[in-house]
């Protein structure tokens, strides 16, 4: 007698969280089987230190085989799901369909960035989902500062020093915090650098930094950065992206080659493709986590739409403290579907919040008790250290030598502005020749840039235009950004939504797009099947 199979399509902490106990509850009665396009679970909170130069790359990244033995792992992108036959339809790493039968599903797809219809902003800013887009910005962050100290120009020098966050989140305010420590790092060591002074800037359309948290840990950050020299404008967005800089909405015209965007996120457009009953884009279901009338398929994360049963008439936000325990609880009700067990209504109350900005500093709420400062600081990285599934020790080794050591500020050149597109479904990969026509085939469309892919004018090696540079959603614009250590994020609210479906036909360039040459950056096709930008 075969066993039963379950398929989770994601890796994220809803999708990890759900393999992880499903494994030890099945004690190898049932076959579990994860689809994710990269072998590696995220520890999403962290990555802007990785951006900053503080953790490596992989101290960040968990192997899926090494932690889950007991679960088979598919490297893939789900294009399409069968419900009625039970299928999952993916395209490998490299190019080749697969389809894998399921008895229980589960989408834990996560989001991806949420764009606005913003001129100029899919063509000059970078998301900040992944990790190659974490590697970019501290190349470009760096690039940046190198290229200020060789020019004779004042105001190339202040362009280039200037770097443009939009996004008072969770994610946008450390990337903030982080970033000026590093940049100011760099011009201090340096004495051919007397002189310069790197600018950062935070945008937003709230009242105030971290608008979802408690408005004492928005004051503790919001004093942080400004004692840091960030430029904090809350009221304030962008209403143009340029070659040449930001056009903000108060009228002023910010000189800059780097916009970070952090304006929230949007469920992964997988969950869409489904023809079920949504809600802003999240699969709904019930408080066991099923979806209704299709008892074999589970959602969790920022792909499911939860009632929040401590909220009556509202679901739970999309944080990673909650698609963790989704995950959870997921997996105990698949083990009951089974008849191992009895099911159980997913109930869950904050513990608090804690964000990272840099140096000692952070702000932090562990159990509703408000901290700054120092204490702040080591309950932040206690939480880290407790909540990540492994590779603790690296991570601590990383903060120690940190600690002691000056930082390791050098340009890799190992992803080029091209690879890592804002309009894109896959976040966690950077694009490579060739990768233009299975993104097409996820639904999400070609990132709108350049024709050809072809590299920004005026920078080395494909660097993005100026305004270029990682950045990471938030929500409504407005700090909307997962929490961090809680990644996922509601999409913006109030701010115009929607992703595109899965399943487009790919798309063609058209006649008079050149096809990538040994000078062209190999990146994404121009989209001529739709004529507007951003979100409808």
């Amino acid at each position: 007698m075969s066993r039963p199979r379950t398929v989770i399509v994601g890796a994220g902490f809803a999708g990890y969280r759900t393999a992880q106990t499903l494994s030890r509850l099945a004690r190898g009665r049932a076959e579990i089987v994860l689809l994710n396009p990269t072998d590696y679970f995220l520890y999403l909170p962290l990555l802007p230190q990785v951006a900053a130069g503080i953790l490596e790359p992989r101290r960040v990244t968990v192997s899926l085989s090494d932690t889950l033995p007991q679960v088979k792992l598919v490297l893939g992108e789900s294009d399409r799901i069968d419900l009625d036959a039970r299928q999952v339809h993916y395209t490998g790493p490299e190019g080749e369909g697969g389809t894998l039968d399921y008895d229980r599903l589960v989408l834990a797809a996560g989001s991806v960035n949420k764009l606005l219809p913003i001129p100029g902003v899919a063509e000059h800013a970078h998301g900040f989902r992944g990790l190659p887009e974490a590697l970019y910005l501290r190349d470009h962050v760096t690039r940046q500062v190198e290229l200020a100290a060789a020019t004779d120009d004042p105001g190339r020098c202040a362009a280039r020093c200037t770097f443009v966050v939009v996004g008072a989140g969770y994610t946008g305010t450390e990337v903030a915090a982080h970033g000026q420590l590093f940049t100011d790092s760099q011009v201090r060591r340096h004495p051919m650098r007397t002189g310069m002074r790197p600018r950062w800037m935070l945008l937003d359309i709230a009242d105030r930094v971290l608008p979802e948290l408690d408005e004492r840990l928005s004051r503790t950050a919001d004093t942080v950065l400004r004692e840091r020299g960030v430029d904090v404008r809350m009221g304030t967005s962008v209403k143009e992206a340029t070659h040449e800089g930001v056009l903000l909405t108060d009228g002023e015209f910010v000189d800059t080659h780097t916009l970070v965007w952090c304006v929230g996120v949007r469920p992964d457009p997988l969950a869409e493709s489904l023809g079920l009953p949504m809600e802003r884009g999240r699969l709904l279901v019930d408080p066991h986590l099923q979806v209704p009338g299709r008892p074999e398929v589970f959602a969790c994360g920022d792909a499911a739409a939860v009632p929040d049963l401590e909220k009556p008439g509202s679901y739970t936000p999309m944080t990673a403290q909650h698609a963790w325990r989704q995950g959870r609880v997921c997996a105990h009700n698949i083990a009951a579907s089974f008849g191992d067990g009895e099911r159980r209504a997913y109930r869950h109350k904050d513990m608090g919040f804690v964000v990272d900005l840099g140096g000692v500093k952070a702000a932090a709420n562990p159990l509703g008790v408000n901290l700054s400062g120092v204490a702040a600081g080591a309950v932040t990285r206690g939480y880290h250290l407790a909540a990540m599934p492994g590779n603790r020790v690296r991570v601590a080794a990383d903060w120690l030598l940190d600690a002691v050591l000056p930082r390791q500020a050098v340009q890799l050149g190992l992803v080029r502005s091209w690879s890592v597109p804002l309009d894109t479904a896959s976040p966690e990969l950077a694009r490579v020749p060739g990768a233009a026509p299975a993104e097409n085939r996820r639904g999400e469309g070609a990132a709108r840039s350049r024709p050809g892919g072809e590299p920004a004018r005026n920078e080395p090696g494909g660097e993005p235009a100026k305004n270029q540079s990682g950045g990471e959603p938030a929500k409504n614009q407005s700090g909307g950004e997962p929490a961090k250590n809680q990644p996922g994020g509601e999409p913006a609210k109030n701010q115009p939504g929607g992703e595109a479906a899965r399943g487009r036909p790919v798309v063609a360039p058209p006649p008079d797009q050149p096809p990538p040459g040994p000078d062209v950056a190999p990146g994404p096709v121009r989209r001529t099947d739709r004529s507007t930008e951003g979100d409808s």
